[in-house]
């Protein structure tokens, strides 16, 4: 036992401690003006480790995947949620980025700072991990490593695990739904070098189309937009038949009839990313199948001109002899209507889930029958010539024409003029884009109306003449 000399005063035990605090913090203020960063922060968190309080905690650990690996949803989620957290007044350093699409800034934490949350009662924190670390490959290469640490009491682990990450995923996503931008990605053609070949670059789909302004008879429309739903919410009833999640769609008719601006208003309607695809720039079905790999769940793939832009069966040989190869392996090396066909409804077609495929094309009647059977395109839908309904829809895009302003004294002879004539909704957009005056734009439509008719009864005047002969 010690006796009651040998215990130190309160003052004693305070007036050390105070030391101590106090050379630990000049310490860790040296260490931060001599030693790099990386090496500091290393220094102090073993500090802090060294005299804090021992607790119980566990830390989960979420790296940012790899330029070529799977992604990883909880680190892309946590960089969304934790943005919505209250930050601590002790957080001094943060990343802000403005794109011109954003509507604020968008802060991120820096390297070491932290964050906190309280779920159920649980107290958590985040905290942002920067790491340069070497290639064991390489002697001079090395890497970025960057990842959230999250750490709370290991009592909770399970709560955590099983309810907490995915509140975050869920939180995250609906933030992103509210807040992202369309993209559509269109084919990066390289020309050698180590990233030579095929694969996607996108812009911002800024497309303003919608099923409310699309130029279309109003039962279609509907009709569209039921399957469409019916199809995103039907993820168990694919999966309970053996289905992959997709559905294919065949936009026919003549040019000028709405097809873009159908998968336009199909996207902004789903709110999923649109890929074009370009058969015409692809070679293989190797590069097919690499770009098949690259695209996003809940997108549109879009294959337009199927008819005219690629002959598919023979296409090694129909180019010129230049492209002529008697070598097998480069006969199975082309792209080819199987490699299409399999993309489409084969093993690969399942390489992801809720996918729209669209084909397009002016002449159905020129297409592979193969391409035409149900599981491949599953629904047909005929883009057609301008009707009064579609007129009426433009006028109210174009010239605010709506409700019982639709009495305008011309409306009756373009009603008869359409029933006769074969214009495009393209040809009378474009009319109307001419005038910014309602009455002049109208003017205008009907004398091109009446041209059209005189064109086509003199020309079948002239056909009946030749017959005759």
């Amino acid at each position: 036992m010690f006796s009651t000399n040998e215990m130190p005063s309160p003052y004693s035990f305070f007036t050390a401690m105070a030391s101590i605090t106090a050379s630990i913090m000049f310490f860790q203020s040296m260490i931060t003006q001599i030693v790099p960063k990386q090496i500091s922060n290393y220094l102090i968190s073993l500090l802090q480790d060294l005299f804090k309080i021992h607790t119980p905690t566990i830390t989960f650990i979420f790296e940012r995947s790899s330029e070529y690996g799977p992604c990883n949803e909880i680190y892309d989620a946590a960089s969304v949620y934790i943005n919505t957290l209250k930050r601590s007044p002790e957080t001094k350093r943060l990343r802000v980025r403005k794109t011109p699409k954003e509507k604020g800034l968008v802060f991120r934490l820096d390297d070491g700072e932290k964050v906190t949350d309280l779920y159920d009662g649980v107290e958590l924190e985040w905290r942002f991990v920067l790491r340069t670390e070497s290639d064991k490959d390489s002697i001079s290469d090395s890497y970025e490593r960057r990842l959230y640490e999250l750490s709370f009491h290991k009592k909770h682990e399970d709560k955590v695990s099983k309810s907490y990450i995915p509140f975050v995923l869920a939180r995250a996503k609906a933030i992103e739904e509210e807040n992202r931008f369309l993209k559509m990605h269109t084919l990066n053609i390289g020309f050698g070098g180590p990233c030579s070949g095929v694969n996607w670059q996108f812009v911002n789909l800024e497309h303003p189309a919608t099923f409310e302004t699309l130029a279309m008879n109003q039962v279609k429309k509907t009709s569209i937009i039921e399957d469409l739903d019916r199809f995103v919410r039907r993820k168990e009833f694919y999966k309970k038949v053996g289905k992959a999640w997709k559905r294919g769609y065949l936009l026919y008719g003549p040019p000028g009839t709405g097809k873009s601006s159908l998968v336009a208003a199909m996207a902004n309607h789903l709110k999923f990313d649109i890929y074009d695809l370009q058969l015409g720039n692809i070679q293989r079905d190797s590069d097919l199948r690499r770009l098949l790999l690259a695209t996003a769940n809940r997108s549109i793939l879009v294959i337009e001109d199927i008819d005219c832009s690629v002959r598919l069966p023979d296409r090694l040989n129909v180019e010129g002899d230049q492209h002529k190869s008697d070598n097998p392996n480069d006969k199975k090396s082309v792209l080819t209507l199987s490699g299409l066909l399999n993309f489409i409804d084969g093993l690969w077609s399942s390489c992801g889930d809720e996918r729209i495929i669209i084909f397009t094309t002016n002449h159905k009647e020129k297409l592979e029958p193969a391409l035409l059977r149900p599981g491949r395109m599953d629904v047909h839908i005929h883009m057609g010539y301008c009707t009064y309904e579609a007129f009426n829809q433009l006028a109210s895009n174009y010239l605010n024409f709506s409700g019982e302003q639709q009495h305008h004294h011309l409306f009756g002879e373009i009603k008869e003029l359409l029933e006769e004539v074969e214009v495009t909704p393209a040809q009378v957009a474009e009319e109307f884009l001419k005038h910014e005056d309602a009455d002049s734009a109208l003017d205008r439509l009907v004398n091109l109306l009446r041209r059209m008719k005189n064109m086509e009864g003199d020309h079948l005047d002239h056909s009946e003449a030749i017959y005759d002969q």
